[in-house]
């Protein structure tokens, strides 16, 4: 899967969490920061996205460790791998 792909994947499903929250969308680029940033997820929502990308991926990139990371894009080149 190309990084383009996953990055499409990511913006889908952290939509799909915020409007669950009742958060209105926030647009979703490439630099924005997970937490802490401009969209309102928490380590869970992070948890549960990485969780869903692997099942949609079908690999895990933090399976022998955790790999740092902080945007965006940064999660999607793991993925992308």
């Amino acid at each position: 899967m190309t990084e383009a792909q996953v990055l499409e994947h990511i913006t889908s499903i952290v939509q799909r969490m915020l409007e669950d929250k009742g958060v209105k969308a926030a647009t979703i680029e490439p630099e924005t920061e997970l937490l802490g940033g401009a969209i309102s997820i928490d380590s869970l929502d992070l948890a549960m996205l990485v969780r869903e990308l692997e099942d949609v991926v079908g690999h895990d990139p933090f399976a022998e460790g955790f790999i740092e990371f902080r945007t965006v894009g940064e999660l999607a080149k793991l993925y992308a791998k």
